[in-house]
């Protein structure tokens, strides 16, 4: 699946796959049907999630077997209003489901995202990043629930928004913890370039765009889960 790498900027690995575009199914690029993983696998499970959205769009990530990777890929981006939910559910003991997830809001963007750990010794890390658009809406909220009898859980969601000075962004970050994690964390900021990395492209010779497309390509790309 080069393409992948070529359109979205999306690297892919010997894995199980499973691939949506514009929010539907896409059977023939995916080795297992759908999200819930009912079965070990002996490679990572990658699911990617691309393209276009509108209206509402979900993706539901079930993971109820022990020992088994899942990474998540999503780069999606709206041009009309769009509410996107991603529910995450981790029951496999010592199961590691990593997200990488992208957005580019260029309307009213609502996103929700639920990471429920309901067994013990599972990790839950998502990396979300948005991109505001001049004059748009953003309402970013994520809980993350460790349940009770859910022991030595590692849970991390981030937020991180490159933004347009005239875009309006909310988070909301939220915990629920029934039991004791190794590690909960919950993290939300604004990136903003500093003044010597504008001076180092400057110098470059790139112009005022270029310095801006640069530093975009940069906040965009810059993942590091997996």
């Amino acid at each position: 699946m080069s393409y992948m790498w070529d359109e979205f900027n999306i690297k892919t690995f010997p894995a199980e796959t499973a691939v949506f575009r514009n929010g539907v199914f896409c059977p023939e690029l995916s080795t297992i049907v759908g999200c819930d993983i009912n079965r070990k696998y002996a490679r990572p499970v990658h699911i990617i999630y691309v393209g276009e959205i509108a209206g509402n769009c979900r993706l539901d990530v079930n993971i109820n077997v022990d020992n088994q990777n899942v990474f998540i890929d999503v780069r999606v981006k709206n041009k009309l209003p769009a509410f996107f939910n991603i529910f995450i559910k981790n029951a496999g003991k010592n199961s590691e489901c990593r997200g990488h997830i992208l957005m580019e809001n260029y309307n009213d963007l609502k996103y929700e995202c639920m990471a429920t750990h309901v067994g013990d010794d599972t990790t839950i890390l998502v990396k979300n990043k948005l991109v505001a658009g001049r004059n748009t809406k953003s309402k970013l909220s994520a809980v993350a629930i460790i349940e009770k009898n859910s022991k030595n859980a590692i849970s991390d969601i981030g937020f991180s928004a490159m933004a347009d000075k005239t875009a309006r962004i909310e988070f909301t970050p939220a915990q629920r913890i029934l039991s004791i994690p190794n590690s909960a964390e919950h993290s939300a900021s604004i990136y903003r370039p500093s003044s010597p990395q504008i001076q180092y492209l400057r110098m470059a010779g790139l112009s005022g765009a270029e310095v801006d497309t640069a530093l975009g390509a940069a906040f965009m790309n810059d993942f590091s889960l997996f």
